[in-house]
């Protein structure tokens, strides 16, 4: 009696199962598989958690930082006279949502409480609504109240919360300009009144103060001239190309850039922390995939009379290694299966246990005066489940080779000799 090829590899599947889940095995090699499967399920699972919350964290930070970023600037190298005319250029285009003007400086904002440090940013109130989402992130005020009577200004909230005012109070600027009186020179400063409040949750709630274009323009002796134009594209993602377009069209008197150039940076910096993340968590099932060899080179000693039967029946040595194959990817699948399950439950679910926890514990994992978040955020991408499954499944069958390779080199005469 021989075995056929399509009959080795067929028979392999069954008996490699029969070795996984069979009530018969030597309790210790039974005790160390199950080690094995349980690296692999926490393996598995903390992968999925952690990429799941990392893919939260990085949604919170593109949506609420580039809720106050434009899709684009355009710019020339000192500043822009006629910007009126180059907006209406901009605007003809069919890719071109919004045009606004700014002017922008650091400043030093001081109250009777404290002193801080702010970018200033001169903008018009009507067209920044249209690129920008700061009109919608105002806690109080209104940022059409920039263009009210006398010298306004509107602040982050967390700006606001350092300097200790609030809409009516009012705040001293001081600008990197020097002023010549009789009596000396001194640094320009103005006092402003605050109109208004914003915030995003996020870093610029920190640092970031608007005023109208003709107070900046006053402040900054800037004349009827802006720094440049701020632009807004129907989509975020296509605005690169956009704005490569009308760079060429401009030519080279304009600098023009998009948002990838001046904050691609730190989404580039998130997204290489979540790789890193990843392959230092793939060594927890690396580790799990390791210990499989050890479970198949115990269970390759204790078979080897089943083996030597099988040698002596015809079974080829390609049969012999998909039997301990199979064997180590059953262990395996369970531990991944096992894993997925979990760690999707607690991906869905994250926001609700650490609210759960909060309340059992009495304390706040994340105080929205230091996070900028009041719970854990995570958002599950199938496509990192399924790359998870993926590397861990590779792994274990890459640890499978070496004890079915012993396997199959075991010589049935000698075996059978002293049995």
């Amino acid at each position: 009696m021989s075995f056929s090829a399509n009959a080795s590899l067929g028979y392999a599947s069954f008996v490699g199962l029969r070795y996984s889940f069979s009530r018969k095995r030597n309790r210790f090699t039974a005790v160390i598989a199950a080690v094995s499967m349980l690296g692999m399920v926490l393996g598995v699972a903390s992968l999925i958690v952690v990429l799941s919350v990392m893919n939260g964290f990085a949604a919170e930070l593109r949506g609420r930082i580039l809720s106050l970023v434009p899709h684009g600037y355009v710019e020339q190298r000192a500043s822009i006279d006629d910007w009126r005319a180059l907006a209406a250029q901009l605007e003809q285009r069919e890719d071109i949502v919004a045009v606004s003007p700014y002017l922008t400086d650091k400043v030093i904002l001081g109250s009777a409480r404290s002193v801080r440090g702010a970018v200033l940013t001169a903008i018009d109130p009507q067209r920044e609504a249209r690129v920008s989402e700061v009109a919608a992130r105002m806690r109080a005020g209104s940022l059409d109240g920039l263009a009210g009577p006398g010298f306004n200004v509107v602040l982050g909230a967390s700006l606001a919360g350092m300097l200790g005012v609030g809409p009516g109070d009012q705040v001293e600027v001081t600008l990197p300009r020097l002023t010549v009186t009789p009596l000396g020179v001194f640094p320009r400063s103005k006092r402003l009144t605050v109109s208004g409040v914003f915030e995003v949750g996020a870093q610029p709630d920190s640092y970031q103060a608007y005023v109208s274009l003709a107070t900046g323009q006053r402040l900054l002796a800037a004349g009827e001239r802006v720094h440049g134009l701020q632009v807004r594209t129907p989509d975020l993602h296509a605005a690169p190309g956009i704005m490569a377009s009308l760079a060429a069209e401009l030519g080279a008197g304009y600098q023009v850039k998009d948002w990838s150039r001046t904050q691609g940076s730190l989404f580039r910096a998130v997204k290489m922390e979540k790789v890193m993340v990843s392959l230092l968590l793939l060594s927890v099932v690396a580790v799990a995939a390791f210990n499989i060899v050890s479970t198949l080179v115990m269970s390759v000693t204790e078979k080897r009379r089943d083996i030597a039967v099988l040698r002596t029946l015809g079974a080829r040595p390609r049969g012999i290694i998909a039997i301990f194959v199979a064997h180590g990817l059953a262990l395996a699948a369970v531990g991944i299966v096992a894993g997925a399950l979990i760690g999707v439950t607690l991906a869905l679910n994250i926001a609700d246990l650490t609210a759960a926890l909060e309340r059992l514990f009495g304390v706040k994992l994340f105080d929205p005066a230091v996070y900028f978040i009041s719970e854990l955020p995570a958002q599950l991408q199938w496509a990192d489940v399924a790359m998870v499954a993926g590397a861990s499944l590779l792994l274990s069958l890459l640890a499978t080779l070496y004890p079915a390779w012993r396997a199959a080199r075991i010589a049935p005469a000698e075996v059978l000799r002293y049995e």
